[in-house]
């Protein structure tokens, strides 16, 4: 079923959140949780007296018994670290990589990164951006080199640009692994409108910084036949599991409604399958996360799937604030 309900450009952001959350809309609205994800009932587990947190990556260090998150923080324009025993209760962040004032490219904010640890090294790409949130900004690729994962040597220039039509003026939310199989590093990215960009790109790369962009990009794209992403799809996040490549996504029903599925596909490019229970993760009215759920980041850990996500809920004047909540799978099957 097709509903393509779209606010006029030239509302408010009062009068858009009316629009949306008029009842006509919401009887299309999704709750709570599906494929045998359930949230963490003393949610949010990150975010309250530290202003909106969201868009995070994270590692497990086994050695050390610790969690690692690195996430984008709003109120300091940059990307924030902090550490967990358990994954729920988190130590006091700190900043860890913020904006250069003269930069051309990073100097009004920089966030959504995602962090792997490769051949002794913490390597992080981030989205760096001029004017952020305004359909006139930019927002690019940079990269970023760390020994400890807190002390950050930067690359210059952008690694990845917008360059491809379905791109605009924007490139976002990357999510990076190293394959060893095959030797790449391997790049899913959302791109096109700088407030929320609008589908999913593939690149690969040998050594992370020189990007090869696939030809037939997008490899994701919103999909009309189902409400909850028929709008926009983003934010990925990518493991590679017994030959797959399983991609959690969101998808918009439409601008200020998101809500968490997941794709699988042999060779993380194409021939996506949907699984049949998405969306996976939804908002819960009257909840932390009543307006929307978005950027998931998925770990193993043990015989369960973990997911930290970002969830939103309006604030006093209207305005979206966001924090960090947890989801678990308790099976190892993720289709």
């Amino acid at each position: 079923m097709k509903m393509n309900i779209k606010a006029p450009e030239n509302m408010s952001s009062v009068e858009r959140i009316a629009f949306y959350d008029c009842e006509e809309n919401k009887k299309f609205y999704q709750y709570g949780t599906a494929g045998g994800w359930k949230k963490y009932r003393e949610n949010p587990v990150f975010g309250g007296e530290h202003g909106t947190c969201f868009d995070v990556s994270l590692l497990r260090d086994e050695e050390a018994s610790l969690f690692k998150m690195w996430f984008s923080w709003r109120p300091r324009k940059a990307i924030g670290y902090t550490e967990s025993r358990d994954g729920m209760h988190w130590s006091e962040p700190r900043v860890v990589l913020e904006p250069l004032k003269e930069s051309a490219w990073e100097a009004d904010e920089i966030n959504r990164p995602t962090v792997i640890f490769h051949n002794g090294r913490y390597q992080m790409w981030y989205s760096g951006q001029m004017k952020p949130y305004q359909e006139n900004g930019r927002s690019v690729i940079g990269y970023a080199e760390s020994m400890d994962g807190i002390h950050w040597i930067r690359r210059e220039t952008p690694v990845m640009i917008p360059d491809q039509l379905w791109e605009k003026q924007a490139v976002m939310c990357p999510h990076v692994l190293f394959d060893d199989e095959d030797g790449q590093y391997k790049m899913w990215y959302a791109a096109g409108c700088n407030h929320e960009p609008d589908a999913i790109g593939y690149a690969w790369s040998r050594d992370g910084i020189r990007w090869e962009k696939y030809r037939e990009n997008p490899v994701l794209s919103p999909d009309i036949e189902h409400l909850w992403e028929q709008h926009k799809v983003v934010a990925p996040c990518v493991i590679k599991e017994d030959g797959w490549f399983y991609m959690f996504y969101v998808g918009h029903l439409h601008e200020e409604r998101a809500q968490v599925g997941l794709a699988r596909s042999e060779n993380g490019i194409t021939g996506w399958e949907k699984h049949p229970d998405n969306p996976l993760i939804c908002p819960d009215e009257g909840r932390w996360d009543s307006v929307a759920v978005y950027k998931p980041f998925v770990l193993k850990v043990g015989n369960q799937w973990w997911m930290w996500y970002n969830g939103a809920e309006y604030e006093e004047p209207v305005w979206v604030f966001e924090q960090i909540g947890l989801a678990v799978l308790d099976r190892e099957a993720l289709f």
